[in-house]
């Protein structure tokens, strides 16, 4: 499983920006995949979680009401970032968890991910 991520890029305070993940996978829709960041001297953190089967989702507190994560046929996640602040910038992942799981479950601990992207910077300016 390969992942992707893009879309990162410098964006002014209360502007908006979409990543999107392409995931290299036989069966796209059998992985529950994940949004994370980390911003310089801190530790990678939980952004937002969707199921196998795109029916349940799950955020941070800090991004909840403005970003929302989805799913498409086509291989590919995506991360609808709206309102932004200093504070999120960061450098967002992607990840895919392999592990057998009901198809509505989240996973939400960056450990219980085996499959990472690259990373997408995300800049805020204020």
């Amino acid at each position: 499983v390969q992942l992707q991520a893009s879309g990162g890029g410098l964006v002014q305070a209360g502007g908006s920006l979409r990543l999107s993940c392409s995931v290299s996978a036989r069966t796209f829709s059998s992985y529950p995949l994940g949004w994370f960041r980390q911003a310089p001297g801190k530790d990678r953190e939980f952004v937002a979680a969707i199921s196998k089967n795109g029916d349940t989702t799950n955020y941070a507190n800090s991004v909840k009401g403005r970003f929302t994560i989805s799913r498409e046929n086509a291989n590919t996640m995506f991360l609808q970032m709206n309102s932004l602040s200093t504070d999120d910038t960061a450098v967002y992942y992607c990840a895919a968890d392999s592990r057998p799981r009901s198809p509505d479950q989240v996973v939400v601990t960056p450990s219980l991910y085996d499959y990472w992207g690259q990373g997408t910077q995300v800049t805020v300016s204020s």
